[in-house]
């Protein structure tokens, strides 16, 4: 005879399962910029990329188990490649792959035994910054737009997203991005919860360029890299300057040392 578990027990034990093994991996940051959407993750394997493309203006990126997350890519670069081949290549779109991902995800969640123990990330570039598409679906199948152009995975991408929040612009070039991706990965991690270094060999880093056309993917690696790490960052616009009131026609009232009791009558200071 079988150990009977409620649905509610199995469902919180796959959850926990999956979130404890996530966490054991290297945390990634999506932010939308100026020039595109930037990705960046520390890998240090550069054969088993976690940041690859999907389709023409489609980026992937993702957290976990390689072996998982990456059979989920190539289902993805399939789908794609139907739909544009099937229909017209402005069909393929972010929501459609990332909602693909959700009901994948959620059924391998409900109905194995071990679920997928990986977060993926589907961004899709506009022709503006308010056309950016970043989604993030779980282990669970739960999927969640972030229109605020900033996105973290992995077990401490909370801490990640509330240390660059409030110094994020969307407008902001591709340089100033990949510094504070940086400074959000090396907040977490170190001696005592500290900050920690990230090197430039443990980054991997791509971007959706929005200036591009057709296939806008590129990675960004050595020189280019070191390139954008060594430019100086934008300085600081200063406050503007309030304005002094206005002194009425005359100077103030006469009539006392704070100018009251001024006369009404012609010929008088009003």
């Amino acid at each position: 005879m079988q150990f009977y578990a409620s649905p509610e027990q199995i469902m919180r034990d796959r959850a926990e399962y999956a979130r404890k093994n996530i966490a054991r991996g290297r945390n990634a940051v999506v932010l939308s910029c100026a020039d595109g959407v930037l990705f960046v993750t520390e890998n240090v394997s550069t054969a088993l990329h976690k940041v690859s493309e999907i389709y023409d203006r489609i980026g992937f990126a993702a957290v976990g188990r390689y072996n998982e997350f990456e059979n989920l890519r190539r289902a993805g670069v399939r789908m794609a490649d139907l739909n544009g081949y099937s229909y017209d290549r402005r069909d393929v779109t972010g929501r459609a792959l990332a909602n693909a991902y959700a009901q994948t995800l959620g059924a391998i969640f409900t109905d194995q035994t071990k679920p997928f123990e990986v977060e993926i990330c589907v961004a899709e570039v506009g022709t503006t910054l308010q056309a950016d598409e970043l989604y993030k679906i779980t282990y669970d199948g739960s999927v969640e737009d972030y229109p605020s152009g900033v996105l973290a995975m992995g077990g401490q991408a909370d801490a990640i997203v509330s240390n660059i929040r409030e110094d994020h612009r969307p407008d902001e070039p591709l340089a100033t991005a990949l510094r504070l991706a940086i400074r959000g990965l090396s907040s977490i991690g170190g001696e005592g919860g500290g900050n920690r270094t990230v090197s430039t060999p443990q980054l991997e880093v791509a971007v959706l360029d929005r200036r591009r056309t057709g296939r806008t993917f590129r990675r960004i690696t050595g020189a280019a890299l070191a390139g954008l790490l060594d430019q100086p960052a934008p300085p600081a616009e200063p406050e503007p300057e309030q304005p002094e009131p206005e002194q009425p026609p005359g100077g103030p009232a006469a009539g006392g040392p704070d100018g009251a009791g001024g006369s009404d009558q012609p010929g008088g200071t009003a």
